[in-house]
Parts: structure tokens; sequence; C-alpha cells
């Protein structure tokens, strides 16, 4: 059974959406302020958690900012915030989907069952390297000029799906595909576009003129280095 911690103020939405993800089979945990969130979060591993922006004692980008110090748990941003500007925030700061407000209970579901999916994937056991960049899948490390950096799962999962296909140009849907399992089209493509450059500004040495990840106008993106295992 999926554990999930839903963290949102309104009480009449937060049983709401309790009541249908117990249906649905999940453990759900419930907080209503930043505070008791951090203590539930310190106090148990969660599956997901599903994340409220504006909070009463603070803001759910800092309450993420906390989760991704210590932990890969996944996180769902509630937010009826939906100008870019707060979604690329959202996402850039470790989360890994959004919805907005007001929304319908299946699309979250749905959301739900994709991220938790991708988490639940397993990559390949071996050691890809490519120049400076080591990635050793079974622990699922990453390092560059031979000190570890950190990723999110959804960048680990994106960095490891463009080496294993060095040389080969990507699709923008082929990577959303790989990456969130997308079971319809709610997905924004702009989401894309934040990881890509998130994941060069932790790899590349200069990210403005990427040397591993490469940009290929109007059909995706590649990795334009030779790959090696072991």
């Amino acid at each position: 059974m999926h554990s999930i911690l839903l963290v949102e103020d309104d009480s009449t939405l937060a049983m709401g959406i309790e009541y249908s993800l117990k249906n649905e089979g999940y453990k759900v945990n419930l907080a209503n302020n930043v505070a008791l969130a951090k203590q539930l979060i310190d106090e148990e591993n969660y599956d997901l958690i599903i994340l409220d922006i504006t909070l009463p004692d603070g803001n759910g980008y800092d309450l993420c900012k906390y989760v991704r110090n210590t932990k890969e748990t996944p996180v769902i941003f509630l937010t009826a915030l939906d100008e870019e500007v707060n979604v690329v925030m959202g996402l850039d700061i470790g989360g890994d989907d959004y919805i907005t407000k007001p929304f319908k209970i299946r699309e979250l579901l749905s959301r739900i069952r994709a991220v938790l999916r991708r988490y639940s994937q397993k990559t390949p056991e071996g050691i890809l390297k490519s120049d400076d960049i080591k990635v050793i899948q079974i622990q699922n490390k990453v390092y560059v000029n031979n000190k570890e950096i950190f990723l999110t799962p959804s960048e680990y999962k994106l960095l490891v799906f463009l080496m294993l296909n060095a040389n080969k140009v990507l699709s923008r849907n082929a990577i959303l595909e790989k990456l969130w399992d997308i079971e319809g089209d709610f997905i924004d493509d702009n989401t894309l576009s934040v990881y890509i450059r998130r994941l060069r500004e932790k790899i590349e040495k200069d990210s403005s003129n990427p040397f591993y990840i490469k940009t290929v106008r109007g059909l995706g993106y590649k990795w334009d280095k030779e790959v090696g295992g072991e």
C-alpha cells in the first residue's frame, strides 16, 4: 500500500481528496500547515507528497525545498497559481508535477499513478561513462569529475535515458512518454524544458553552451558524446 502525505489547509478539499485516495487503496496522512507537515515528513517515509502552495504558516515551495534537502520523495503541487512562472518555480525546486485548482479527482489520480510508476521503474544495472560523467545505476549515483552530484529522480531518469540512447535524436514526446508514462495530454511540454535546463546546470561546465545535451531544433534532444559501460 502506497502512503501519501496530503498538505492542504482547505479542510473541505482535503477531506474530499483523502476520501478518494483511501477508496483507491492509498494510506493517507493529512497536514494543514507547514509545521505539522515537517513533523510528519521527519517521522515517516512517504511514497508521495501532495502539496498545496499557499499555507497558513508558509508556502509549499519552501516545504518542497525542505523535503529535497534529505529525501527523494516525489512531490505533486496543488496550485491555484497557473501562471507559467509559478509552474516553472515549482518544478525548478524539485517538484515532479503540478495540478491547477479546480481539478477533477480522476485527473489527480492519473497523475499520482504516473508519478508512482515512474519512481518504481528500475533502471538496468551497470556503470555508464561519458567523458567526465559516470553513472552507477545500481546505486543511482552520478559523478561529474569524480565528484558526486545530487539529482532528483526525474533528473536522474532523464540523464540515464539520454545516455542509454547516446547520439540518437530523441523527440520531446518520446522523452516525456519515457519519464512520465503519459496516459493523456495533461503534461505540459514546458515541464521537459525545465528538466533539461536543470540537468544541464548540474552536469555541464557551461549550461548555455552544452557539451553533452544538445538541442536538435524542431526535433528534440540528443546526448552528443560516446557512452561506454562496465
